[in-house]
This record gives structure tokens, sequence and C-alpha cells, in this order.
């Protein structure tokens, strides 16, 4: 089973064991399995954590349960996943029927909503899991709402994963107590940076997206990442957590990279202030937040100078910091695996 006992020179006797269950079984919780797999003896050695996966879900396999666990085989074997009593119709059938203590929340970004996924936390709070979430459209519609309910219920709502692929939230919640965000900027879309390069190589827009699709690091809509909506969320997703603001992709004057030319995209390079998709928001008067995405043309000695390929990278400004930069160097998905491991072990930790 996925859940196996330890040594006795273990911390078998310390040991906490949590049933996970993961909702949007794809390519972010497959590499979650994986890492799960890959940091097991560490993580029981260092954290006192055991885990076993009793619940699997997605729009192709439907609502999988097994209290027992999942076989490893059954994990990360493929397309094969047997049905096991019980047969679970709905979010909250399928949490009870798998006892879940910790649901991962990985489906697919509805930016002007955020649903189902903001339904799918709510009931994994209500159910009395930690809820750790890749997306994004959970903080941006509803995160005053999430954050207290699991207050209510004594659980943590998570979200490391859902900006930039690095650090960000935890940077403020951990490492910089008392300090004011007055203004960030940053690149937020990889596949943006991907197609940029390809015009300026002399190659088409279409060549552009279809190498980002290559890579796999667009979004299922490709069209979300180059009309901007992907770093329109992402910028209101950082706005309202970490500048307190109520920020909604609509509010956010947005420009995509459509509009560019190939022979202003190739002259910007050649001079070495290339376009880049930029992100910025700022308090303004009255406690208020702006907000823009538009292409811009980088400094060469600026903090995004050296972002390319797949890098992303958020440039902020605080009260006692006067630039603070956090970059993502060719981040994949064992990185967002990672931020959604991360969180896990902060929640129950």
């Amino acid at each position: 089973m996925w859940l196996q006992s330890i040594s006795q020179g273990g911390r078998k006797s310390n040991m906490k064991n949590f049933n996970l269950c993961l909702l949007g079984y794809g390519n972010v919780g497959g590499a979650l399995v994986r890492l799960l797999r890959e940091k097991r003896e560490e993580v029981r050695r260092e954290f006192g954590v055991e885990w076993r996966v009793t619940g699997l879900a997605s729009r192709r396999m439907g609502w999988l349960a097994a209290p027992e666990g999942f076989e490893e085989s059954e994990l990360l074997g493929g397309p094969v996943f047997r049905r096991k009593p019980p047969r679970p119709e709905n979010v909250e059938e399928w949490l009870a029927a798998a006892r879940c203590d910790v649901l991962f929340e990985t489906t697919s970004l509805e930016p002007l909503t955020g649903e189902p996924a903001i339904s799918h936390v709510r009931a994994g709070l209500r159910h009395g899991a930690h809820v750790v979430t890749a997306n994004k459209g959970t903080i941006v519609h509803a995160y005053r709402e999430l954050s207290e309910l699991a207050r209510a219920r004594g659980r943590r709502f998570m979200f490391e994963a859902t900006v930039a692929d690095c650090p960000v939230f935890s940077l403020f919640r951990g490492s910089l107590p008392a300090a004011r965000l007055l203004s960030f900027k940053g690149i937020f879309n990889s596949t943006t940076n991907v197609v940029l390069e390809a015009l300026a190589a002399g190659g088409t827009f279409e060549e552009g997206v279809g190498r980002a699709q290559a890579l796999g690091i667009t979004e299922t809509d490709p069209a979300h990442d180059v009309d901007g909506w992907d770093s329109a969320v992402k910028t209101c997703a950082l706005a309202n957590v970490l500048m307190g603001a109520d920020l909604r992709p609509a509010d956010v004057p947005r420009e995509g990279i459509r509009g560019l030319s190939r022979e202003e995209v190739r002259a910007a390079h050649a001079e070495g202030r290339p376009f880049k998709l930029v992100a910025r928001a700022r308090r303004e008067g009255g406690g208020l937040v702006s907000a823009s995405v538009r292409p811009e043309r980088v400094e060469p000695r600026g903090p995004f100078a050296a972002v390319e390929g797949t890098t992303l990278a958020v440039d902020f400004e605080l009260d006692v910091l006067p630039g603070l930069t956090v970059v993502a160097r060719d981040p994949n998905l064992k990185s967002t695996a990672y931020g959604l491991l991360a969180d896990f072990l902060n929640a129950v930790g």
C-alpha cells in the first residue's frame, strides 16, 4: 500500500498519518504523486508525516475513493484506474468516502468566476480537511471567504503553487513581518515569453504558440496566456492576498501580445530592450490598489533583464526594501508540485 510501516528504529510512535485526496488528477496531480513518492522517506524522517492517497477525481475518471489507500501501481501506472466501492457521485460524498484529511485542488482555471474550484475548496474545508490549491481563481474570487472558513474550522487554506512557481506568499508570511507592500511588477506568463522570442527570431505568432504548447506550459486555452488573462488573474491573486485588495480580472486594464508586429518585436530585441508582458499593481490613495497588464520593453539593467524562456519573476517595492526580486528560473511541473508539497507540510506541521 501507499502507506507503509517504517522500521522500529524510526519515529513510528510519533508519526502523523494523513489521507490525501487529489481533485483534478492531470499533469500537476501526477507530478505531485511522483514527488510525494520521491520525498517519502525524507518527509517521514524529518517531519514525522506519513500519508496514503485515498481519493482521486477528474472529469475523465469521475470520483474514485479507496479508504484503505490506492496501490502505488494505480497511482503511477497510467490511465487504468479501477473504480472501488464506495462510488460517490459528488465532491461531498467523495470527501466523506475517502475520509479526506488533506484536499489538493488542481483543476483548470476559470478566470471569470473561479468555479468549480471555489466550491471544491469550500466543500473540503466544510468536511474538515486542510485544503491546498494550485488554482488561482480561488484566491482571486473568494480569498476572504475561504480564509475565514478555514479559520472557523481550525484548518489551513494554502495556495503557494498558484503564482510564479516560487515562494511568494510564504515569503511574506514568514520572512517579511511588518513589511508593507507598496507595489509590484512581474512577468507571470511563460507562454508569452516563448511567443515573443519566436517573433524576435523571425518566426510567426502561431509557431510561438505551438512551441509553448510542445513545452506543456500553455493554459488549456492559449488565448488565456497571449491575451493577458493569466497574468491579470495572477496580479489579482497577489494584490488581494498581499495588499488587501479586492480586484477581479475585469478590474485590470489588460492588453495582450497579439497587437505586436513581428517587425517591432525584432527591432526591440535587437536594441537590447525586448518586449515582455508585464503585470503591475500599486497602492493608490484611499487604500485603493490599481493594476494593469500590457507589453512593455524591459531595460537591460532592470530586474527583468535576464528573464527569458519559461523563467518567471516578480519585483516588489516595500516600505522597508526599495527592491526585492524573486526569480523562478525555468520552473516546471515539479516546481508546481513542490509548492503543493510545501503547503501540505506547513498545513499539518
